[in-house]
C-alpha cells in the first residue's frame, strides 16, 4: 500500500483511525448533559454527562474499533424498547474516561462541523464538575444553563430550566410531574 508521507517517514495509520473515526462521530455522535429528577440530592436533579455514537447493527463493527481505540465505554443496544431499532450505540458516561480519553481524543482529532461548539461546552461542564462545581447551586444553575444551549436549545428535554432553577422544594415538582410509568 503506498503512503502519501514523503519516502523515509514512517506510514501514521493510527492518526488516520482517529481522524476518521472523529468524522465518524462528527456525524453519527452526540455530546450530550442530561438532566434526571433525583430527590435525594440537594437541588433535586442531577447533570448526565455521556458520550454516544451510533450505528446499525449490521455495521456495528465501527463501534468496537471505536471503543478499543479510546479504550472506554460500552456497547448496546439503542432502543431497548423498540424492537424495530436494531442500532447499535457506543456510551461513554464514566467521568473520569471523559476526562482522560474521550476529551483528549477530540482535542487530537477536532471535529470539522458546528457540534464542535456542542463539544466545547461539553468539555466545559465535564470539567467543571469534575471539580465539584456543580455542588453549589450558582455552579449548578450555570451548568444547567450551559447544557440548555447544547443540542437545540433545549427544545427536546423534558425538563426546562424554569423547571429546575430555583426550585425551592422539589417535592412539590415531583408532585406536579409524577415520574412516567414503564
Amino acid at each position: 500500500m503506498n503512503s502519501d508521507n514523503p519516502p523515509g517517514e514512517p506510514d501514521n495509520q493510527q492518526g488516520r483511525l482517529e481522524a476518521y473515526l472523529s468524522g465518524f462521530a462528527d456525524g453519527e455522535g452526540t455530546f450530550s448533559i442530561g438532566i434526571t429528577r433525583r430527590p435525594d440530592l440537594r437541588f433535586g436533579f442531577q447533570l448526565i454527562h455521556e458520550f454516544r455514537v451510533s450505528q446499525n447493527s449490521e455495521r456495528g463493527s465501527i463501534l468496537s474499533l471505536f471503543q478499543r481505540t479510546i479504550g472506554c465505554g460500552r456497547i448496546a443496544p439503542n432502543h431497548r424498547t423498540r424492537r424495530s431499532d436494531r442500532s447499535l450505540v457506543l456510551v461513554v458516561r464514566k467521568r473520569r474516561d471523559l476526562l482522560d480519553r474521550v476529551i483528549p481524543f477530540f482535542h487530537r482529532n477536532p471535529l470539522l462541523s458546528e457540534k464542535r461548539f456542542v463539544f466545547d461546552k461539553f468539555e466545559t461542564i465535564v470539567t467543571a464538575m469534575a471539580v465539584g462545581r456543580h455542588h453549589t447551586r450558582t455552579g449548578f444553575d450555570e451548568l444547567l444553563k450551559l447544557a440548555h444551549s447544547m443540542n437545540g436549545e433545549g427544545r427536546y428535554r423534558r425538563w426546562q430550566i424554569s423547571d429546575v432553577i430555583d426550585v425551592q422544594n422539589p417535592q412539590r415538582l415531583y408532585a406536579e410531574h409524577p415520574p412516567a410509568s414503564g
